[in-house]
């Protein structure tokens, strides 16, 4: 029987703007299991941010469900919300989101500021995932000292110290050279396949996109096709 670790169903998002209204999406059902690595692909205003940040408890649906590891967090109030994406989601983003002034174990502990994790305990566990993400050695180098590429791999540390149920990238190597989109997304791959660490990326980068398992293609709010890819073959539905 499948693992689902997501669920989404009859999702729609409306936004109004005075007596005009949008519906980014549009009774939108998917699910992913445990140990999926998903891509999201479709133009522009198809809805794909829009999904990811209400997979991500930023954002509220508007009708419909979304089960995050057997949670319906449609329902939560805002400070279940909190506590959900603190402990249940981990976020990876395009422009790495580090504060410059903190090196990049702080910026990994701070991920942990409110788990109730001992000071000790959370400076091992980031010297850990730094380690993990191939950063051993840089941890004391601030944001401003590491290359861009340097600085995703402490955002993606940073994303998984608290040992997420799921990671969610909104386009990860989009501010990425050709070689340091390879290694992010190899770093990706390894987490996911030696890790089993779920993933759900956003992405306009097809090569990005045909290294992942399964490709989800959005247009006007709804999911058109699903591709999935496992050992090289795919199976469309």
């Amino acid at each position: 029987m499948n693992d689902v670790l997501l669920k989404i169903e009859n999702l729609t998002k409306l936004y109004k703007f005075g007596k005009c209204s949008v519906r980014p999406l549009v009774d939108l059902d998917l699910e992913v299991e445990r140990g999926e690595f998903v891509s999201v692909m479709g133009p522009s205003g198809s809805g794909k941010t829009t999904l990811l940040n209400i997979i991500g408890c930023i954002d509220r649906a508007t009708k419909g469900n979304v089960f995050l590891d057997g949670i319906d967090v449609a329902r939560f109030s805002e400070s279940m919300l909190y506590k959900i994406r603190r402990d249940k989601i981990g976020f990876v983003f395009q422009s790495f989101n580090l504060l410059p002034y903190l090196n990049a174990r702080e910026n990994v502990e701070l991920a942990m500021e409110l788990s109730g994790k001992f000071k000790g305990e959370r400076k091992c566990r980031a010297l850990e995932f730094l380690g993990l993400v191939g950063l051993g050695g840089r941890e004391l180098h601030r944001p401003s000292r590491l290359s861009q590429g340097e600085q995703q791999r402490v955002a993606i540390a940073r994303a998984l110290v608290n040992d997420p149920a799921i990671v969610l990238a909104d386009e990860p190597t989009g501010n990425l050279d050709v070689v340091n989109k390879g290694e992010i997304m190899r770093l990706l791959l390894e987490l996911n396949q030696k890790r089993g660490t779920t993933i759900v990326v956003v992405t306009h980068d097809e090569q990005v996109a045909l290294q992942t398992q399964r490709v989800v293609y959005l247009q006007g709010g709804k999911i058109v096709k699903d591709k999935q890819q496992r050992n090289g073959i795919e199976n469309v539905n």
